[in-house]
């Protein structure tokens, strides 16, 4: 009875946000939310950090001026909020700054990785720093999922217990009632 009005809402619902989603601003919004959200945020932010330098390593090791390879980055992040983090770095390296001075302030990116960076740029080899960071956020992804993977196991052993235990109860409650029918 209430099921075609609830499932409209939902349907509604679902195309408004995925609207929204596709706006510049919703879009800022639904990445910034991908990073914060309890458990996969954590997962979701070492995969981008990891992402970010792996690409920008790999760039800068290939030849590919920094400028340029930051607008690659940039674009190939698929995340506004890192894409706006590197518009930033572009413009401060643009200004005569270091890379990890925005890095730093943009929140995105732990200490580590802004000092390590910092240790890179001074030490003329930030590509092979850049590496090392991806390598290091690539265990601790691969770490993190392990985690995960093993606290969903007891949840799903319940989920599954539970279905079972309704279906028995679904199929032996006619049976007791209509036991109980023919008793009288």
């Amino acid at each position: 009875m209430y099921v075609f009005p609830i499932l409209g809402l939902i349907i509604i619902v679902s195309i408004g946000i995925s609207r929204y989603i596709q706006t510049p601003f919703g879009k800022k919004q639904y990445d910034l939310m991908k990073l914060n959200v309890p458990v996969f945020g954590l997962l979701n932010k070492k995969v981008a950090i990891s992402r970010f330098c792996r690409t920008l390593g790999t760039l800068l090791s290939s030849g590919v001026p920094i400028m340029q390879a930051l607008e690659i980055v940039g674009k190939a992040s698929g995340n506004e909020v890192i894409s706006m983090t590197v518009a930033k770095i572009r413009e401060s390296i643009r200004e005569g700054e270091s890379i990890a001075t925005p890095l730093g302030s943009s929140g995105m990116f732990p200490p580590m990785v802004t000092q390590m960076v910092a240790v890179g740029e001074e030490t003329g080899n930030l590509d092979a720093m850049l590496s090392k960071i991806s390598d290091f956020y690539d265990t601790e992804v691969e770490y993190l999922l392990a985690s995960l993977t093993s606290m969903l196991e007891p949840i799903m052993i319940v989920g599954m217990g539970a279905i079972v235990g309704f279906i028995v109860i679904s199929v032996f409650l006619p049976l007791y009632q209509l036991i109980g029918q023919m008793g009288h």
